[in-house]
């Protein structure tokens, strides 16, 4: 592949149906790859096993089909490497918790979301958490070694169990700043351990953290620019540590103003009168629905 080649991706949850945020932030990365002449990867994200639905994988498609979107690798596409689906990519995600805790940048955790509820009085850790309110905490460093590199682990489990029922941290560099140009929302700076601390990269119910899962896939599938929501933007920062820690290149990245409701509030799957589903039985049609995007 040139160096030059354009490749984004567009990666829904199906965790619920889209909502008009949604649809308006992978309308953007859409047209942003086709502006570009580049490719477009559709990945599903459905690594939240209590709340991912095949029928809410499937509405995504067909939603994002009738809004007038395409992609050229993926479900429903072919080629050797798709579908995208990260619940069938166990391997992906082992190899780089491997090469991570190789490189001591890991450690095991035993503190349970009650642990950190009580510690820090934050919402609760899991697996798809993008900036406040629902971000993960800062961590209090409760399991945290003295030394950096204290141990090295071998993830040598069966597929799809994690080691011993411990959730895995990586450890931030205490103070750095991690800084980018977002191209839309210009420069951004976050502070390690102050902004965010150690975070999960892999969960005790065997199920690789967002963070972990998404660096590894946009490696793997050669992504040249990332563009997705603004509440995702500390998660920016945490996966330029990983990508770092890996060996892996940045890729560009874009993040998109939110959508919020009447209260100021950001839009989510809870509103379901703003659900690509309910518009378009409403009569809403796409033209009007992107509008604003």
């Amino acid at each position: 592949m040139s160096s030059n080649a354009y490749r984004g991706r567009l990666a829904p949850s199906p965790t619920g149906y889209l909502h008009l945020g949604h649809a308006r932030t992978f309308h953007r990365a859409w047209q942003r790859a086709r502006e570009a002449g580049g490719n477009l990867v559709m990945r599903m994200e459905d690594l939240d096993r209590d709340r991912s639905r095949a029928e809410y994988a499937e509405a995504a498609l067909e939603d994002l089909r009738w809004l007038g979107m395409d992609w050229d690798e993926g479900p429903d596409v072919g080629g050797p490497s798709g579908p995208y689906q990260q619940s069938r990519r166990g391997e992906v995600y082992r190899v780089a918790w491997q090469k991570l805790s190789d490189g001591g940048f890991l450690y095991p955790c035993r503190c349970s979301r009650k642990d950190l509820a009580a510690a820090v009085g934050a919402p609760h850790e899991g697996p798809h958490r993008g900036n406040d309110p629902d971000d993960e905490p800062v961590y209090p460093g409760t399991c945290r070694p003295a030394q950096t590199g204290a141990g090295r682990f071998d993830l040598s489990a069966g597929p799809g169990e994690g080691p011993s029922g411990l959730n895995w941290r990586f450890r931030v560099p205490d103070g750095e700043v991690i800084a980018f140009e977002d191209g839309n929302l210009g420069p951004q700076r976050f502070t390690a351990g102050v902004d965010f601390g150690d975070f999960l990269v892999w969960r005790r119910d065997g199920v690789p953290s967002y963070q972990l899962a998404c660096v590894a896939d946009d490696f793997a599938m050669e992504i040249t620019e990332v563009v997705r929501g603004a509440d995702l933007l500390k998660s920016t920062a945490r996966q330029m540590l990983l990508n770092r820690a890996l060996g892996y290149r940045d890729p560009r990245w874009f993040h998109c103003e939110l959508m919020v409701d009447e209260q100021g509030r950001r839009l989510a799957k809870r509103h379901d009168a703003l659900s690509i589903r309910e518009l378009r039985a409403k009569g809403r049609v796409p033209g009007e629905l992107l509008a604003a995007g």
